[in-house]
């Protein structure tokens, strides 16, 4: 009797150590690849793919230091052996001619549609998000609708009505056609990200009295800073290296620099030390925008596409 009762017990956790081994799920090779996507090897690889994708930007910055005959004569990675190669007689003379308009231009063109559209997008989000009017579903269908609407169809269009009230040509002419194609996806943005926000924080500001005004400007916009500031960069990058709008709705004068380097091109096609310097200026503004700010786009981006 006394062998029996205490064999009970000891029997009983290996009965349920095996029922719980049984019902496990067994990892498959997928599974045990993502569990060591964490390890320090795979994020070595993961940097080394890093900076693998920088060497083009390496070699453009190498070229734009050199002159056009060494460039012909040796590629650019021939710079480790020959650092005496490098002069900044290219940029001394790509600012010297017409490349420091067309820089300002483009910083004239791409500042203020970024601000326009994130102010503007942001207001009409809040307002489809919490503010209840008449057709306010459908409006923001139509909002998602005009996604798919390609900028070509609208060059036409637009370059007449442009010349109809004298404004063909000039900077507030590209501005507001970045901004007019630019607020769809900047609504269907943040919108997303705002109705996020837990509706106690607003009606708890009701209660204390706070009109719509106040509740967006100091609720609702800080809230939402990481998506509006994945907003801005995403509209930066896009209206900063545009060059199909400057092409239309851009003359000489207020060419930005991705019009006036395709215009150096066609002059200058064998002057790669004009057009790489060119090239690296307008490329290294950009970037070090997006690796400054490039965690707020990507937590911005996440959460106003999953919600």
């Amino acid at each position: 009797m006394t062998t029996a009762t205490a064999s009970a017990p000891s029997g009983a956790p290996s009965d349920a150590a095996s029922s719980l081994g049984a019902g496990a799920p067994r990892r498959g090779i997928a599974g045990k690849i993502v569990d060591r996507l964490g390890s320090g090897a795979v994020q070595v690889v993961m940097v080394i793919l890093g900076l693998f994708w920088l060497v083009p930007t390496l070699g453009l910055m190498v070229v734009s230091l050199r002159t056009n005959q060494v460039n012909s004569a040796e590629g650019w990675w021939t710079i480790f052996t020959k650092p005496a190669e490098l002069t900044i007689t290219s940029y001394k003379n790509l600012l010297s001619g017409g490349f420091s308009a067309s820089f300002w231009n483009t910083v004239l063109i791409t500042v203020p549609t970024t601000v326009l559209v994130i102010g503007i997008a942001a207001m009409a989000a809040y307002a489809f998000a919490w503010m209840e009017f008449p057709g306010r579903d459908t409006a923001f269908l139509v909002v998602v609708g005009l996604l798919i609407v390609p900028i070509q169809i609208a060059l036409i269009p637009i370059a007449v009505l442009y010349g109809n009230v004298g404004i063909f040509g000039s900077i507030p002419g590209v501005v507001l056609f970045h901004v007019a194609f630019g607020l769809p996806f900047a609504i269907f943005l943040l919108r997303n990200f705002f109705v996020g926000i837990p509706a106690s924080l607003l009606e708890a500001a009701r209660m204390d009295g706070a009109s719509e005004w106040k509740i967006f400007a100091s609720v609702v916009f800080p809230l939402g800073k990481p998506a509006i500031a994945s907003l801005g960069i995403f509209q930066f990058l896009w209206v900063w290296n545009d060059m199909l709008i400057a092409l239309v709705f851009a003359d000489t004068g207020n060419q930005p620099m991705t019009k006036y380097l395709q215009s150096q091109m066609r002059q200058f096609g064998s002057n790669m030390d004009i057009l790489s310097s060119g090239a690296f200026l307008s490329l290294i503004i950009p970037l070090i925008l997006f690796f400054a700010f490039q965690r707020y786009f990507v937590q911005g981006m996440m959460s106003g596409s999953v919600k």
